[in-house]
Parts: structure tokens; sequence; C-alpha cells
């Protein structure tokens, strides 16, 4: 283990950047003990290479929010950018646009399993070095009655979040039956996978 570098992050001689406007992801990083900026990349998630697989979209949309930031900050900064996928038999559940479409997500989602992937990237500014990694968990949900899935749509909570449901401080955790893989991939930041990335990019 290289402790040089963990005392450089954890002596924050680089300045951290989120680039995500998500407030799951800001409590994670916090909960790491470090101090950083946030500032929410300005990107299409909907524009990406028809031919890409869910997994390298994640990856790719990760890279471009990291870009967007990275090209308008000086140097000494470390961009943390992700971006997390939702996936059903091949079909990606995206963010619902309205209580109809949350409903149906959800009811897709009933007593099956289904995978979260989470793109990464980190961008060190001063030797323009670039990691982007993807985490995959899967998650299988019971068997969900329409009330449960009215009641939670009411809260609002599904409506910002892909696949319409969060694990965390949310009704939704009790959908969950079983997950195999990183629980804080699911939440939008996978920390163990961000921990090496960070220690890697500062090398």
């Amino acid at each position: 283990m290289n402790y040089s570098n963990i005392e450089q992050l954890l002596d924050l001689k680089y300045n951290l950047i989120l680039a995500s406007s998500s407030p799951r992801r800001k409590k994670l990083l916090e909960n790491l003990g470090f101090q950083f900026e946030v500032i929410s990349p300005n990107i299409d998630e909907d524009v990406f290479p028809e031919h890409l697989q869910p997994k390298e979209i994640a990856i790719f949309l990760s890279l471009q929010k990291a870009k967007n930031i990275a090209q308008n900050i000086s140097s000494n900064k470390i961009v943390i950018s992700a971006d997390t996928i939702v996936v059903l038999n091949n079909e990606i559940l995206n963010k619902p646009i309205d209580y109809a479409d949350a409903k149906q997500i959800l009811q897709k989602l009933s007593n099956n399993t289904h995978i979260v992937y989470t793109g990464v990237t980190v961008i060190n500014t001063t030797t323009a070095k670039i990691i982007s990694e993807v985490k995959a968990t899967e998650v299988t949900f019971r068997k969900l009655e329409n009330e449960e899935i009215d009641f939670y749509i009411k809260s609002g909570s599904p409506m910002d979040k892909a696949g319409a449901y969060g694990i965390q401080d949310d009704f939704g955790a009790i959908f969950v039956k079983e997950i195999k893989g990183c629980y804080y991939n699911i939440v939008g930041l996978p920390l163990e996978m961000l921990y090496q990335m960070l220690k890697e990019i500062i090398k």
C-alpha cells in the first residue's frame, strides 16, 4: 500500500470537484471525510453512440461529465464524475418522466433481477491523466403490490432516480430482496472503486 498517496488524499493537496448534482453522491463523498466543491456538468445524458452497451454508456457519460468540468478549471484539481444506469433484460430504465412512467418501471422491476451499472471517471487537471471504470451490481426485487408502488410514487422520491427507486434513506429500500455486489454502487458512487481510482490518479 502506498501510504504517500493516501496521505496526499487525506491532506487534500489536491482540490476535489464533484461533477454531479446528485445529493446522494455528495453525501457519500462527504462520508469519506473529503472536502470538495460541487459543480454540475452541462451535458445531454440522452446523447451517446448508439452502438454502446449499457455499461459502456455509463462510462461514456461519466467521462463526458468530467471533461465538461475539467476543461474550464485550473490545475491542482481532481474532478470526479459518475453516471448510473439501471438495466432490466437489456432495457435501460431511465429516470421516470411522470407518474405513469414511474409506475410502469416499478412494475417491470417487481419480482425480477436487474443490473445497476455506475461508470466513474476521475481527471487530474495537473497531469491530464484520466481514469474511467465501471461497477456492476445485481439487484433483485420482491413482488411489489400496486398499493406500495402508488404510495412510493406519491412521495415523489422515484422521480429523480434511474430505475425509479432509491435504496438509501428511502421507502424503496423495502422493495429490494437481495443484492449481489457493491451496495454503494446502487446509491450512485461505488466508494471502494473510487478510492482506488483516486490513489491511482495522483501517482
